[in-house]
């Protein structure tokens, strides 16, 4: 190349580069996507120099989002955390896995248990998979749910299960299990996670609790799962299809009496919150969460397969996170905002509610509507309303579509409400009446229970079954008033002239609230043309 044509090729180099610069130095930037050298913050002052923060602000927002994110896994993880809490409290208790706690004379307000009821005979197991599929015989006339670790529905058993009421054998499948099957002779449950929760109601006999235990007691079986064995034909291990095993001999469990008995299963409030979660998410298959949860723990130290030993400044952190978690819980359990969609009558100015009817029991999409043409669902949003889970398993423990289906003769319905007919909170020093209009729409009984704001678990007071009700066991049945109403008072002491069965005693100095429960609801609960009326004072 000659002197003339370089010096040509540099001169349009220059050009072109100064072409560059100019366009780059016009080009508009719009503000929005550009970061300030000073923002002001809830957080305070964040500092950058030209969009690289300072260490100062570097830490603030660590700190920040470890924070956040420790208040996240403390919603998120309430269930799981509960579901082990309770296991924890069976242990301690002399509960072992695979035995059953059984409250043979019904549940007492000495155990702290999440708004349990004292109107059904509850059984309780955790059976462990880890060494292989388990085998649960149920016995009849119960209503019961398998529910794993997370507190993730696997199967209801008994009316509302598949063997309705009769009866069955199920068959409980650990995570990622690949063995034989049986061909038949068993519902089979597919589970998330090696533990589960088998946890049964039985109702009382004419108002007689004995014959049901005693139904549990020679009804259930707990033992492990032989393949080849019942279920599986000859022909299928003559032709390959499957091994040949012996016919497992059923096994009774170990029964624990539960009645009477000082437990407690109620998750902690404080920075031991973490620590618990940590045992669970380690006792745990890396696989038995959803990815983007198990995230939220991991960006606070909680790992499968690794120690959570948090420094002091994570320790301090998280003890905040766990009270501002806490708070967030309880406020929105006890005070939802109204389009969260709680109240079971938004048309008016009631207080009932149960967050359930907002998301289902898989918190995706409201209960179907049952309806003479068939089953109407509503459409999944493809958002879970987080809120809602929340709100359920702070105050309350298992989950399954029976808890919140629109359907006449089966399950229960509940309702609850913290506060009274001038929306202030149910004080125990003063005496409240609550009226129910005549004709209660429950098939089987209805009952009220009442719980502690704290513990949320049964009041205790002098009377060690806080409740009132259609049963005349454990306490005597409540009785209706002249025109068909029942009233149900709320006092420290009995007002005059007030039947013992339609009252429920209350402690000065603490806050108390109410569950309704109806059993077998009717038709005039879920269109509404009957409902429960407000907790008035009366002094």
């Amino acid at each position: 190349m000659n002197r003339r044509a370089g010096l040509i090729c540099t001169a349009a180099a220059a050009l072109l580069t100064m072409s560059t610069v100019a366009i780059a130095e016009t080009t508009a930037v719009p503000e929005q996507i550009t970061t300030p050298d000073r923002s002001d913050s809830s957080l305070g002052p964040l500092d950058f120099k030209d969009g690289v923060p300072t260490l100062a602000t570097s830490q603030k927002m660590y700190d920040y989002l470890d924070f956040s994110r420790g208040v996240d896994t403390f919603l998120n993880a309430f269930g799981g955390v509960s579901m082990y809490a309770i296991r924890q409290g069976f242990r301690d208790a002399g509960v072992p896995d695979n035995a059953v706690l059984i409250f043979s004379k019904l549940m007492d307000s000495k155990s702290l248990f999440l708004t349990a009821n004292n109107d059904t005979i509850y059984f309780w197991s955790y059976v462990d998979l880890s060494k292989g599929p388990l085998v649960v015989e149920t016995p009849p006339n119960t209503l019961g749910i398998f529910d794993d670790m997370w507190f993730r529905y696997i199967s209801d058993f008994g009316l509302a299960g598949p063997d309705r009421g009769a009866g069955a054998k199920y068959l409980l499948l650990p995570p990622g299990y690949k063995g034989p099957l049986p061909e038949g002779g068993y519902f089979i449950g597919h589970s998330r996670t090696n533990g589960v929760g088998v946890i049964g109601r039985a109702f009382l006999d004419d108002n007689d609790p004995a014959p049901a235990a005693a139904r549990i007691k020679s009804g259930l079986k707990i033992y492990p799962y032989v393949p080849g064995s019942y279920g599986s034909s000859i022909s299928s291990f003559l032709t390959g299809k499957g091994p040949l095993g012996q016919i497992a001999d059923p096994t009774t469990p170990q029964f624990v009496e539960g009645t009477g008995k000082v437990m407690n299963t109620i998750p902690p409030n404080d920075a031991s919150y973490y620590d618990m979660l940590n045992a669970l998410v380690q006792s745990e298959s890396a696989d038995a969460l959803d990815p983007e949860i198990a995230g939220q723990f991991a960006a606070i130290g909680i790992v499968k397969g690794k120690e959570f030993k948090p420094d002091e400044r994570m320790r301090k952190i998280l003890v905040d996170a766990a009270a501002v978690g806490n708070a967030a819980s309880r406020t929105v359990g006890i005070a939802p905002k109204p389009e969260l969609g709680f109240s079971y009558y938004p048309d008016s100015k009631s207080n009932w509610s149960n967050p359930l009817f907002a998301g289902g029991y898989d918190f995706m999409a409201p209960p179907p509507e049952v309806t003479k043409d068939g089953v109407k669902p509503y459409p999944v949003t493809g958002g879970r309303t987080l809120d809602g889970r929340t709100s359920f398993f702070y105050l309350a423990t298992v989950i399954t579509p029976a808890m919140v289906m629109r359907l006449t003769n089966v399950g229960s319905q509940y309702l609850g409400t913290f506060y009274d007919s001038d929306t202030k909170p149910l004080d125990g020093a003063k005496t409240y009446r609550l009226d129910l209009p005549k004709d209660i729409p429950a098939a089987k009984f209805w009952s009220v229970t009442l719980y502690d704001n704290q513990t949320r678990s049964m009041l205790q007071t002098g009377q060690p079954y806080p409740r009132a009700g259609s049963q005349a066991y454990p306490t005597s049945a409540a009785v209706a008033n002249a025109d068909g109403s029942t009233s149900i008072y709320f006092s420290p002491e009995k007002p005059k002239d007030v039947a013992d069965g339609n009252w429920i005693q209350t402690v000065s100095g603490k806050g108390w609230f109410p569950l309704l429960r109806l059993y077998s609801p009717l038709q005039p609960f879920f269109d509404k043309t009957w409902r429960p009326g407000e907790i008035h004072i009366v002094h």
